[in-house]
């Protein structure tokens, strides 16, 4: 392995890896010389959102939120990917990576529409009967980063007054605040195809050991698949606020798996 060249990567995986760090390069000079925020441009916002176009459901795949998790991604595509695109040939390994990128968008979309409705729903509700006691529910439930925020500039004030106009009109204003903030994070990265790839790996060659970093120990690759997978989910569903996109992730996986299955079923065809 040491003694792969750049030249030796298949061409996908190399022009992948390219792409991606000229976008990352492209995102440092465009925000710190023209204060452009590439990210809010290129990145897949939700589909209310006023920042959302759809040419973002492809571009925020080649978009990253930093150098370290560019290189996890890159790390990763190069060290399986380069070999699923030598058994499979480079159309269909691109062909996979697009797909598994989408799907991962559109489980992750899905999600987050599942989020947001509960979102309005619950505002909707305070909304008709206010109280600092609902407030704390509401932010509790769906923003707990913020609550002590919330708690020190508006509830600690509005539980001593709490038939006060005043603290009613700046809850309704915290709120619209935060749901605008929710509504308008971009998702970045490669990550969801990135871990469509790691499944195929796991698929085709499920015994092949390998050698993880935290610990320093072996694991046959179908191991290594179920694991992640499982872990995804677990923190999916038990951090629905991480800044970590685990159902873009398990979006990949999931369409990854599904195209495999089409493909294994079909002898006759290789894309």
């Amino acid at each position: 392995m040491n003694n792969i060249r750049f030249s030796d990567i298949p061409p996908v995986v190399k022009n992948l890896i390219l792409i991606n760090i000229i976008m990352l390069l492209a995102t440092w000079v465009l925000e710190n010389a023209f204060g452009i925020r590439l990210s809010q441009v290129l990145g897949l916002h939700y589909f209310k959102s006023e920042y959302f176009r759809p040419y973002q459901i492809v571009t925020h795949m080649f978009m990253h939120g930093g150098l370290m998790h560019l290189l996890f991604n890159m790390f990763a595509l190069w060290m399986l990917g380069r070999v699923l695109e030598t058994v499979w040939g480079s159309k269909r390994f691109f062909i996979y990576f697009i797909v598994t990128g989408l799907g991962a968008a559109a489980l992750h979309t899905f999600v987050i529409h599942l989020q947001m409705t509960s979102i309005l729903n619950d505002i909707k509700a305070f909304t008709n009967t206010p109280s600092p006691e609902a407030l704390a529910f509401l932010v509790k439930d769906h923003f707990p980063e913020y609550y002590s925020q919330v708690y020190s500039n508006l509830l600690a004030g509005w539980y001593d007054s709490p038939e006060s106009p005043q603290y009613i009109t700046m809850s309704q204003q915290y709120l619209k605040e935060l749901l605008d903030f929710k509504m308008n994070i971009p998702t970045v990265g490669a990550s969801g195809a990135v871990f469509g790839v790691l499944l195929a790996f796991g698929m085709l060659f499920p015994n092949t050991q390998l050698m993880l970093l935290f610990p320093p120990i072996p694991i046959k690759a179908k191991y290594f698949v179920i694991f992640y997978g499982g872990l995804e989910l677990w923190l999916g569903l038990t951090q629905p606020g991480s800044n970590i996109a685990h159902f873009a992730h398990l979006g990949g996986m999931l369409f990854g798996f599904i195209l495999i299955k089409l493909w294994s079923g079909n002898r006759t065809k290789f894309y």
